[in-house]
């Protein structure tokens, strides 16, 4: 999650480690917080890989910024990232998220639709946060009100998720 947001935003634009972290942050940190000790081992490793560049530029004092950018692997690489998702990045919700915020970066709208048709795949799937025998309970199966209330919620938010996902599934293979 953290190299593909790192990808997607430099993408965008060239940006200073710092100006990164905070959109990074912006977009999960709500959830996973991006820590400076969990940031720079990464892009030391996109860099080492030959995705990332890092230029000097004069900074507002002595200090010279540095400036990060993608090199053409590091597009190719979110691409083939964004084409090809690891599964998790299809089931897990917040790392969906994450990579449906760079998903418009595909210029493909076939190479999107099956991105979406693989999540909508896993959502049309029984599931739930408790199980009884291997088998998912409902919230009609719950006699606490608060597990209800969370079997509620899901319910609802996967409704409108795959309305979403139908819809723009849609809209994609009229292109």
């Amino acid at each position: 999650m953290l190299a593909l947001s790192v990808l997607g935003f430099l993408a965008e634009e060239p940006l200073h480690a710092y100006e990164l972290r905070a959109r990074i942050s912006g977009l999960s940190g709500h959830v996973r917080p991006v820590s400076d000790g969990a940031l720079y081992p990464a892009l030391n490793r996109l860099r080492e890989a030959g995705l990332l560049d890092r230029q000097e530029e004069p900074g507002r004092g002595a200090t010279p910024r540095q400036v990060l950018s993608l090199t053409d692997a590091g597009r190719a690489e979110l691409l083939r990232r964004l084409r090809e998702p690891a599964d998790v990045e299809i089931t897990d919700r917040n790392s969906f998220l994450v990579l449906l915020a760079f998903l418009g970066r595909l210029p493909d709208p076939a190479d999107q639709a099956r991105v979406l048709r693989r999540r909508l795949a896993f959502m049309e799937g029984p599931a739930s946060y408790f199980y009884a025998d291997g088998k998912p309970l409902r919230a009609t199966d719950m006699t606490d009100r608060f597990r209800k209330g969370m079997l509620n919620l899901a319910a609802t938010t996967s409704r409108a998720d795959r309305a979403w996902l139908e819809s723009t599934i849609a809209d994609l293979e009229q292109q």
